[in-house]
């Protein structure tokens, strides 16, 4: 008995010990910096939007699906049900969610890079405006951090102004992606949309489009500074119908948060790739960016890269219902005089040398 007792004692003993030693070794450990933690939380906040912009549309779609031959038929009956009655909400103004726009995660978004919004020239709220957005990047980071989110202080920097970002149509068809988009601001990128922002919502609404939309994403790479636009007049005929003033804007840095295989023009895989972008309205780019464990991985994340969104002088447009094309042409010129001017004087502020230009095809 007393061996037994004299066992347990030194086990327990030893154990105590170990306890200690475990927790010593516990202590001894690092804690986190703030540094590592807001790193850590940019990190979250960047990966959840890629994944929800790449993701959720689709996943939701399989989702309710899958729930169809399940005990859970009605969620997907009734949500379908739901879509079909609120069918043409995204057409009329969407259905904006202030407190979504101002989540404390949209701010370690934008620190993330960081993306800044510089105001050159006030916008008064007794004129409705169309914000021209260049380049479309990959992902377009700068449009929606500035456009959307509101972490970069628009409402502050152009008070009395809402701001609406205009994306493919396509994408308000997917379940639970379209409430996603809808709640920040975001509508599909048609005549009756932009129409209904501008003429049903009074005054002081900014549409921000992205012109040079996906046909432009083939030729985003580091470096390069290439827009499409001298054939894209539409944004400019319906700024003449509804008397909305044209806004310059450039989102310095965008092409450098990811790297892409740009194929030359003529190519077999670039001719696949036009195809597919006229049919299905967005091109599928072959880009890769940094790693979620670390950056000198590849993966889909974009890198961490300074941008700055300089949003320019309007341009000031008449209000013509049937505006001829030789009056499209005339403020076509006006708005890209206005955007090489922008570009031009803050091109070396913001990462550009002096001898880099803006190429407009």
């Amino acid at each position: 008995m007393k061996t037994i007792i004299a066992a347990c004692s030194q086990n327990l003993s030893g154990s105590r010990a170990s306890i200690q030693t475990a927790l010593r070794t516990l202590l001894a450990v690092p804690w986190p910096s703030q540094r590592d933690v807001r790193s850590a939380l940019q990190l979250l906040a960047v990966l959840q939007w890629v994944l929800s912009f790449l993701l959720l549309g689709t996943v939701s779609l399989l989702l309710l699906i899958y729930l169809l031959f399940t005990g859970l038929w009605l969620v997907p009956v009734l949500y379908l049900a739901w879509i079909i009655f609120d069918w043409d909400t995204p057409e009329k103004g969407g259905r904006r969610l202030p407190c979504l726009r101002r989540w404390t995660v949209w701010k370690h978004f934008r620190d993330y890079f960081p993306v800044k919004l510089v105001k050159t020239h006030d916008l008064s709220p007794s004129h409705n405006y169309i914000i021209g957005s260049h380049p479309h990047g990959i992902l377009c980071v700068g449009a929606f951090c500035n456009f959307i989110t509101g972490s970069t202080g628009f409402e502050e920097l152009f008070p009395g102004i809402r701001s609406f970002l205009t994306t493919l149509a396509g994408n308000f068809r997917l379940p639970v992606f379209r409430e996603y988009l809808m709640s920040g601001g975001l509508c599909p990128v048609t005549r009756r949309a932009i129409g209904y922002l501008l003429s049903q919502k009074g005054t002081g609404n900014a549409v921000a489009i992205v012109i040079g939309g996906a046909a432009e994403s083939l030729s985003c790479r580091p470096g390069v500074t290439t827009l499409i636009l001298k054939n894209r007049k539409g944004f400019v005929r319906m700024a003449l119908r509804h008397g909305a003033f044209l806004v310059p804007s450039f989102s310095f840095g965008e092409n450098d948060l990811f790297r892409q295989v740009v194929f030359e023009e003529g190519s077999w895989v670039r001719s696949i790739q036009q195809r597919f972008q006229k049919m299905m309205g967005f091109a599928p780019c072959l880009f890769y960016g940094r790693g979620l464990t670390s950056v000198r991985s590849r993966g889909f994340l974009p890198y961490a890269r300074p941008i700055t969104t300089v949003v320019g002088e309007p341009v000031a447009v008449p209000k013509v219902e049937n505006p001829s094309r030789e009056l499209v042409d005339r403020y076509h010129e006006l708005y890209i005089r206005a955007l090489l001017k922008l570009f031009n004087e803050n091109k070396t502020k913001y990462g550009l040398s002096e001898s880099d230009e803006l190429h407009i095809l």
